[in-house]
C-alpha cells in the first residue's frame, strides 16, 4: 500500500487526527501503530469520537474497533464521574460566595464543547480568586478532600511559588482536585492579571456557583498550560484540545481579533503564537492568514529552532517514536518549562532537589487516574 511507509508511527497519528477519513485505506500494520500511539497519547477515545461523527466506524476492522470501543466506554465513565464531582464541588464551595471556575477538561465537558468528546480525565482543575483560596481549601477539607503533598518543601513550593494549592484527593472517592488562584506561577516572567479572568465568565447551567472562562480566555489558558508546563509527554492531547477549541470558537463573531487583542492584554501573546503555529503545522487547523501572521511576530525564536524542540518533544512517548532526538527534546523542554516559570535563583536549587528526590513533585495524574 502506498501509505505503508509514508505514514509510519507519529506522522500516521497526525494525519489521522487531521484527516480521519484516511482510515478507510489503512492496513493491519498501520492500525497496529495507530492504536498503540493513540492509546499512549490519551487520544484513542478521541479518534472514536471523530470516526463516529463522520460515520466511519463501519469501515474499521473488528480488532482495532474493539480497542476504540473500549476507550469510548472508559471515557463515558469518566464523564459521569466528572459530572458527579462537579455537583460535589458546587455544594462544597457554595458557602464561599465567590465564583468557582472549572478549567480545562471539566470546563469543556460541562459546557458541551467538542474538545470534551472522547477526552480522558485525570483530575479536576478549578480556580477561585486568590482572596478566597484559603477558604476554598478549608471548605474542601470539610467535604472530604485532603492534601497529598505533606513534605515541607512541597508545601512551600506550591504555596509560595506556584499558581495552585498542593493537590488534594478525596478520602473516599480518590478523585484528585487542583485548586488554582491564577493560570501561571507568579514567579514566571509572564504576568497575566488573574482578576481580569473573573470579569467575563460563562455560567455552567444547572451547577450553581460554577463558571468557566470565556472562549478567548479558555484558549489562552490551554495554550499557556501546554507551552509553559513540564508535562510535554501529554502535549499532543493538549494540542488536540486547542485544535477543537479554535475550530469551534472560530464560528463566534470577531473571535480571532478578540483572541489576539486579549492575548496582548493578558501578556499571553507568546503561548498563543506557539499554539497557532503547531495547530496549523501538525493538525491543519484553519487559521486566517492575517491572524497567523500577526501572532507569528510574537515568537521569540526563529520557527526552525522551535520546531527542532516541539516537533520532537510532542511525539508520543512510545518505542515507535522514541529516539535520542525526542529524548533530548523532551529534556530540553522540561528544563525550559521550569526556566520560564521560575527565576534561576529558585530554579537551580529546585532542579537539584528534584534530581536527588524524584518524588518531590510527582505529576498529579500519576497519583490516581480516574477509572
Amino acid at each position: 500500500m502506498r501509505r505503508e511507509s509514508a505514514l509510519r508511527g507519529y506522522p500516521l497519528l497526525l494525519e489521522v487526527l487531521a484527516n480521519p477519513g484516511i482510515v478507510a485505506d489503512l492496513g493491519v500494520a498501520q492500525w497496529n501503530d495507530l492504536i498503540r500511539l493513540a492509546r499512549v497519547s490519551d487520544l484513542l477515545a478521541n479518534l472514536y469520537a471523530s470516526f463516529e461523527q463522520l460515520d466511519l466506524l463501519k469501515t474499521i476492522p473488528q480488532k482495532p474497533l474493539l480497542h476504540l470501543e473500549s476507550a469510548h466506554t472508559m471515557t463515558n465513565k469518566h464523564e459521569h464521574t466528572i459530572n458527579w464531582e462537579a455537583v460535589q464541588i458546587s455544594d462544597a464551595l457554595q458557602p464561599l460566595d465567590c465564583p468557582v471556575l472549572l478549567l480545562k477538561g471539566a470546563a469543556y465537558l460541562l459546557q458541551g464543547l467538542s474538545a470534551s468528546k472522547g477526552r480522558v480525565f485525570h483530575d479536576v482543575d478549578i480556580m477561585v480568586p486568590q482572596t478566597h483560596i484559603n477558604d476554598a481549601e478549608l471548605a474542601l477539607k470539610d467535604s472530604g478532600w485532603e492534601g497529598v503533598k505533606q513534605d515541607a518543601y512541597d508545601q512551600r513550593y506550591y504555596r509560595e511559588w506556584m499558581h495552585e494549592l498542593p493537590p488534594m484527593s478525596h478520602r473516599s472517592r480518590r478523585i484528585t482536585i487542583d485548586v488554582h488562584h491564577t493560570i501561571i506561577p507568579p514567579t514566571a516572567a509572564l504576568k497575566p492579571d488573574a482578576a481580569k479572568l473573573f470579569e467575563d465568565l460563562v455560567p455552567v447551567e444547572d451547577f450553581p456557583g460554577l463558571f468557566t472562562l470565556s472562549p478567548v480566555d479558555m484558549v489562552l489558558h490551554s495554550a499557556t498550560h501546554l507551552f509553559y508546563d513540564d508535562e510535554i509527554g501529554r502535549g499532543m492531547r493538549d494540542l488536540v484540545d486547542l485544535h477543537h477549541l479554535l475550530t469551534e470558537f472560530s464560528k463566534l463573531p470577531d473571535f480571532w481579533s478578540d483572541l489576539l487583542k486579549r492575548s496582548v492584554e493578558m501578556d499571553l501573546d507568546y503561548p498563543l503564537a506557539c499554539t497557532l503555529r503547531y495547530c496549523r503545522l501538525l493538525l491543519k487547523t484553519e487559521i486566517p492568514d492575517d491572524i497567523y501572521g500577526q501572532a507569528e511576530q510574537q515568537l521569540r525564536f526563529p520557527g526552525w529552532i522551535m520546531d527542532k524542540l516541539f516537533l520532537q518533544g510532542l511525539m508520543p512517548e512510545h518505542e515507535l517514536c522514541d529516539n535520542w532526538k525526542s529524548n533530548c527534546a523532551r529534556f530540553a523542554l522540561y528544563v525550559r518549562s521550569h526556566y520560564l516559570r521560575m527565576p534561576l535563583y529558585l530554579l537551580i536549587p529546585h532542579l537539584i532537589r528534584k534530581a536527588l528526590h524524584e518524588d518531590v513533585i510527582e505529576p498529579v495524574e500519576n497519583l490516581r487516574p480516574l477509572g
